[in-house]
Formats: structure tokens, sequence, C-alpha cells
């Protein structure tokens, strides 16, 4: 089942960490899982956090192939996800399906190392390196209340903002 992405300036809860997971294998968070890639390959995204779909959980769904059919699936699910190490540096093109329409560069680590849980509750280490340490870091940032907005300049996330209030005022955002 799809839920519906929560959007930047209409939900507080993107700006707050998220809750630890205490109970793993579950009926409830397996559907969880299965819903939040559903939710996200309809929304064409890489990754997905569940306080976008207002599940205010640290769990976050990846895959770099975007569920492009000619592409290799990479999923990932990462709960109570850690970075345990980083290192080097890019710079690229981020978007988020919680602020729609909005593209900028930010700098991130270039390889990453996450401990987390995986769905049955074991802890795993999954390392990223390029476009899955980016996704990784900026799921992470969800589950800690940081949007990639945070990452811009204070100038440059005012404009955002203020054509994002634009939009409210004008009903043209959900």
């Amino acid at each position: 089942m799809t839920h519906k992405i929560v959007r930047y300036l209409n939900n507080a809860n993107l700006e707050r960490p998220a809750e630890e997971i205490t109970e793993f294998d579950t009926p409830e968070l397996h559907q969880l899982v299965a819903d939040m890639f559903e939710t996200m390959y309809a929304s064409h995204g890489l990754g997905l956090a569940a306080p976008q779909i207002d599940v205010h959980k640290r769990l976050t769904v990846i895959d770099t192939s975007g569920g492009e059919e000619d592409l290799e699936p990479n999923k990932v699910v990462l709960i109570n996800p850690v970075i345990i190490h980083s290192e080097g540096k890019q710079t690229g093109e981020e978007g988020c399906l919680s602020i729609p329409g909005f593209r900028e560069p930010v700098r991130r680590h270039k390889r990453v190392k996450v401990r987390a849980h995986n769905v049955m509750g074991e802890i795993i280490e999954v390392e990223g390196e390029d476009l899955m340490a980016r996704a990784m870091q900026h799921e992470i940032d969800h589950l800690n209340g940081i949007l990639f907005l945070q990452h811009l300049s204070s100038l440059k996330r005012e404009l955002i903002k203020r054509k994002i209030r634009k939009m409210i005022q004008a009903d043209d955002w959900d």
C-alpha cells in the first residue's frame, strides 16, 4: 500500500529526531517496510525515511536503482542506523520527496559505513560509496530531523522556503 508523503513546512515531524524501533520481526514492521518500498518506487525516489510518511520511527529504505527495470535492485533496509565510519568528500545534486521540485548541490562523504538492525533485529553493517553513500546519509539525516536544505547556505535555504510559502498560499503545495 502506498502512503502519502508529507511535505516540508506542512509537518513539524520532519524536523525532529525519530524514535528508535524496539520490536523487530513483527507483521506490522514487515508490512511497513514493504509499503515504504512501494511508496518510494511510486514516487520515483531512491530512498524513503519513515518520518516522510508520518511514521516517526528510525527506519529507512533505499534502492539506488529507483525500481528501474533495466537496473539491478540494490535494496537496503536500515533500522536505527548510525554512521560509524566516513571518508572522502563528494558534491552532487540532491532532491527530496518531501520537497519536490527543488534540487541543489550538497556536499557529503564519499564512503560511509552504517551499523543498523535489519527487520529481524539482527545487527548489520552496510557500506556505501558514491550514490549509495549519499542516499544513506540523506535518509539518516531525515531520521535525525535534518533536511537536505540544512546543508545549503542560509540564503539559498531562505529562497527555497520563500518559494514554498508562496506555493502554500497559492494552494499548490500538498
